[in-house]
C-alpha cells in the first residue's frame, strides 16, 4: 500500500524543475540559433574593434586604443557621453533578448505550450526554466564575446593593458546580470506572447537600456541607477571593485524573484495559448 502511494506522488518542485530543464536545453542544444547567436557574439566586438575610427585633424585614428574597452567602460557612466563607452559587453543582453523572444515565440506557434500545460500546471516553472535558460545562453555569449574581443585586440594590435582584479570583477558581474535579464525578457514575452513582433521590438528596447540612460541624463551617475538593471551592468567596469560584483548579485536576483512571480501570476490569470 505505502509504494503505490509513493507511485502516485506528485513530484516535488525540484523534479518538476529539473524535467522542465532538460528539455528546455535539449532544445537550446539542438537548435541552430542558438550556435547562430554565440557567433554574432563573438563577431560583433571583432568589427566594432577593427572597423571603427573617427577623423581627427592628423587623420581617421582607432576609436579604441584598449581592446578591454569592448567589455565595459572605464567608469559607471549612465548618461550620454561618448558611445564607444556604450559599445561593449552589454551588447550581448540586445541579442540574448532577441534570442529569448525567439526561443519563447516557437514554443506557441509550435503549440509546445498548449501541450504543456494541459499535462504540466505549474506554470511558475515555465517561467523559472526559461529564465534560467536565457541566463545559461547570454552567459556563453559573454564568454564567445570575449574570445572574440580578445582575438580581434590581437588581430588589430590594440593595448592590453588594465587593471585584471577589475577586468575579472566586470566580466563576472556582466554574466551573472543574465539571470535579471534573462527574467525580464521572458516576463516580457509572456506579456506580448500573442504579438511576436511586439516582443522582439520590446526586449530590443529594454536591452538598449534608453530608459536607465535618460534617467542617467537627468539625474547624473547616480549610485541610485544601479537598482535598475542596466545600471548594475553599466556599474560593473573597469575601475570596479568587488562591491560591483556583490552589486550586480543582488540586483539581478531581485529581478529574477520579481519578475518570475509576476510572470507566474500573469500566466495563471491569463489565456496562455
Amino acid at each position: 500500500m505505502q509504494n503505490e502511494e509513493l507511485k502516485f506522488q506528485s513530484p516535488t518542485f525540484f523534479q518538476r524543475l529539473k524535467g522542465m530543464l532538460g528539455v528546455d536545453f535539449y532544445r537550446l542544444f539542438h537548435t541552430p540559433m542558438f550556435y547562430i547567436f554565440l557567433a554574432i557574439a563573438a563577431i560583433i566586438p571583432a568589427m566594432v574593434l577593427g572597423m571603427t575610427s573617427m577623423e581627427t585633424a592628423e587623420g581617421a585614428v582607432p576609436m579604441y586604443t584598449n581592446t578591454w574597452q569592448m567589455i565595459a567602460a572605464n567608469i559607471p557612466l549612465y548618461a550620454v557621453r561618448d558611445i564607444s563607452e556604450y559599445a561593449n559587453m552589454n551588447m550581448v543582453f540586445i541579442f540574448g533578448g532577441i534570442m529569448v523572444s525567439i526561443f519563447i515565440g516557437h514554443d506557441y506557434k509550435s503549440g509546445y505550450v498548449k501541450q504543456l500545460f494541459t499535462t504540466h500546471a505549474k506554470k511558475e516553472d515555465y517561467m523559472m526554466s526559461k529564465s534560467l535558460v536565457g541566463a545559461f545562453s547570454m552567459a556563453c555569449m559573454c564568454v564567445t564575446y570575449l574570445l572574440g574581443t580578445i582575438i580581434a585586440g590581437l588581430f588589430v594590435r590594440a593595448s592590453f593593458e588594465v587593471n585584471v582584479g577589475s577586468l575579472i570583477l566586470a566580466v563576472l558581474g556582466k554574466m551573472v546580470m543574465s539571470l535579471g535579464w534573462a527574467s525580464l525578457y521572458t516576463f516580457l514575452n509572456i506579456i506580448f506572447r500573442k504579438y511576436f513582433g511586439i516582443s522582439i521590438a520590446s526586449s530590443f528596447f529594454f536591452g538598449t537600456g534608453i530608459l536607465i540612460v535618460g534617467a542617467g541624463a537627468i539625474v547624473g551617475n547616480s549610485p541610485i541607477l544601479n537598482v535598475f538593471l542596466y545600471g548594475s551592468s553599466v556599474y560593473a567596469c573597469l575601475s570596479c571593485g568587488i562591491d560591483a560584483l556583490l552589486t550586480c548579485i543582488v540586483v539581478s536576483l531581485a529581478w529574477a524573484v520579481i519578475y518570475n512571480l509576476v510572470g507566474s501570476m500573469v500566466l495563471y490569470k491569463s489565456d496562455v495559448y
